[in-house]
């Protein structure tokens, strides 16, 4: 049985499967259709969704499969105080796949450990975001037919957009240049840094203007502010508008240059830029049904995709406690603290759950 709850789950090959089969699914929805009746797909959204959950509710529906779940924590028995551990148990006896989101970071890989059933990450916190990741790739290669030589800015909050975070992992291991675009302080967290530099070989180069580089990027990548995330420390009003994105800076972009936008948008990307045929954003939102339904037929077997190994992961138990104060091992008290090693001569130790650099 297979889960999804970062990038690291699938292998490049497993993701190219699975875009073959969106590109399918898009363009023959009726030679599809029928293939999940019978099905259930449990969406467990403890946060507030528009495109994520609707998206994945869509894709089950064409493919005559249901869903069931809950879009408020409020009106479940999180508030009683059930475990996300017994909550994974008994959505198990009721559906045939979960999707969840949660504002715990690794909550996701939580519902995965006690599942009996395939486990979607649909957010978890400010970790990853995987099924937005796929989205962004197949749009990008839908209209570039590459990733690989793209040069890709990641522009807005970085610290705590996941979506930003498995964005960027995903363009490095598809070969595309990163450029990281951000106000003072909203950089990516250090556990994307050290990954994407040890890992992937790639060490981006910063700067705080969009419009210091906005010349050379084959794609622009917005993200909002995370206001909802932010520390009390930290006031949204000194950098929110700080990097927005309008008519006059795309004047100085590339010709075929592409706008993305995993949305919702606030207050970082002009109304007036809907109308430029660079803007991708809608068409992100667009793919995101065929993607998750790939994704769902995948993790169901119903199509044999998925390669019979997943990658290999060196996680461990440890002693040590994640320093993460969002990481859901603090929140939920029976989990053993685990460490995923994924650079053993440097000896660089993660937490298994929300990644956070472990010391």
């Amino acid at each position: 049985m297979r889960h999804l709850i970062t990038l690291d789950d699938f292998s490049n090959f497993e993701i190219e499967s699975i875009f073959r089969l969106a590109i399918g699914m898009q363009s023959q929805l009726d030679t599809w259709a029928g293939i999940c009746r019978s099905k259930l797909l449990a969406t467990l959204f403890y946060e507030p969704s528009t495109r994520t959950r609707l998206s994945f509710e869509s894709a089950m529906e064409r493919l005559n499969g249901g869903t069931l779940g809950f879009a408020d924590p409020q009106a479940t028995s999180a508030t009683k105080g059930e475990t996300l551990a017994d909550t994974a148990r008994m959505v198990t006896n009721y559906a045939d796949i979960i999707v969840v989101r949660n504002s715990w970071a690794g909550s996701a890989r939580v519902m995965a450990k006690y599942a009996n059933i395939p486990v979607i990450n649909g957010g978890d916190g400010s970790h990853a975001h995987p099924t937005q990741a796929l989205t962004d790739l197949f749009t990008i290669i839908r209209r570039k037919s590459k990733v690989q030589g793209l040069t890709v800015g990641v522009c807005g909050d970085l610290r705590y957009g996941r979506a930003a975070h498995s964005f960027a992992l995903a363009v490095a291991r598809f070969g595309g240049k990163l450029v990281h675009i951000c106000p003072k302080g909203l950089q990516m967290p250090s556990w994307v840094q050290v990954r994407l530099a040890e890992v992937h070989g790639q060490n981006p180069i910063e700067v705080e203007n969009v419009t210091e580089v906005i010349d050379t990027l084959d794609v622009i990548y917005v993200n909002r502010l995370q206001e909802e995330r932010l520390p009390a420390n930290v006031d949204p009003k000194t950098v929110r508008g700080s990097y927005l994105l309008n008519d006059a800076v795309m004047k100085n972009a590339k010709s075929d240059a592409m706008i993305m936008h995993p949305l919702p948008r606030v207050n970082e990307l002009a109304y007036e830029l809907d109308d430029d045929p660079r803007a991708a954003y809608f068409e992100q939102s667009a793919n995101a049904v065929p993607i998750r339904m790939a994704l769902i037929a995948s993790l169901l077997g119903l199509e044999q995709l998925i390669l019979t190994q997943p990658p290999q992961r060196n996680i461990s138990e440890t002693t040590h406690k994640c320093k993460n104060t969002n990481c859901i091992t603090h929140n939920e008290s029976y989990l053993i603290p685990e460490t995923e090693t994924y650079n053993s001569n440097l000896d660089i130790h993660t937490c298994a759950y929300c990644g956070n650099l472990l010391t």
